[in-house]
């Protein structure tokens, strides 16, 4: 049975966010993701977790200027040094958190500079990043994001990101799947999960097309569970999606589940 962590940076917008973490613990889960941490001290977000008796599953890398549009500047020239010294500190938010797994983003298409030019410098920084990961015994993972939510994006195909994944080489390098915006995209989503499963190391989910719970849209999640335990997949399953009500009425998805798998 997949193993599903809320997502805090969109679930449970009810509370404020250090108060997420026992609203979701109520509701059964036991792992926990969100976006960024770093508006809050590791030490209060680790004391959170501990009363919750939560795993922290993943967070992002510092992203640039999130407030002025910036989506990660992992592929931005020039912002290589900036890049590192974020990554250190996610890193370090890590280590205390206990989560083994820090998604970079990617950042966007930069008017005037070639795609090739910003592919070179994103492979480069996680060919850095996955170097000082592994020192820590960290999981790199880059994300295809679809181009609808987030408007010239670097990064949108599976395939691409598999490839990046096998040119860099490194092991902790690992694609973070989420079907939301593989169906968006591509879709062929349980082709997709076979084919690639191997590189996989977190999935996210979310209805299509409006990004609610799970239940709602035109992806089949209950086929791709049952998928995702056939193919061995033992990693989390985030659940990335903006409730359309009270978080915890509108998760009868996962009580349903739960109760059909006892």
């Amino acid at each position: 049975m997949p193993q599903f962590a809320a997502n805090l940076a969109l679930m449970y917008n009810e509370h404020a966010f250090l108060d997420r973490f026992a609203a979701a613990a109520a509701d059964g889960f036991r792992g926990v993701e969100f976006l960024f941490p770093y508006d809050f001290s590791a030490v209060d977000i680790r004391a959170r977790l501990d009363a919750a008796n939560l795993t922290q599953v993943l967070f992002n890398a510092p992203p640039g200027d999130w407030a002025a549009g910036e989506r990660g500047i992992a592929s931005l020239p020039g912002r290589e040094e900036e890049f590192r010294c974020g990554f250190d500190l996610a890193l370090e938010y890590a280590g205390v958190l206990g989560n083994r797994r820090v998604h970079v983003m990617a950042g966007l298409l930069q008017p005037g500079v070639e795609r090739a030019r910003q592919r070179e410098v994103y492979l480069s920084n996680l060919a850095h990043a996955a170097r000082v990961a592994a020192g820590a015994g960290m999981t790199v993972l880059i994300e295809p994001i679809n181009p609808r939510d987030m408007p010239g994006y670097f990064l949108n195909h599976q395939a691409e990101a598999h490839a990046i994944r096998h040119e860099i080489g490194a092991a902790n390098i690992m694609v973070q799947c989420d079907l939301y915006h593989c169906q968006i995209v591509e879709g062929d989503l349980a082709a997709t999960l076979r084919r690639d499963i191997a590189g996989i190391g977190h999935i996210q989910i979310a209805g299509v097309p409006q990004r609610h719970e799970p239940d709602i849209g035109e992806i089949n999640y209950p086929y791709l569970f049952e998928l995702m335990d056939e193919l061995g997949y033992a990693g989390w399953v985030g659940c990335e999606y903006r409730p359309r009500g009270d978080t915890s009425a509108g998760l009868e998805w996962l009580r349903a589940w739960r109760r059909q798998r006892e």
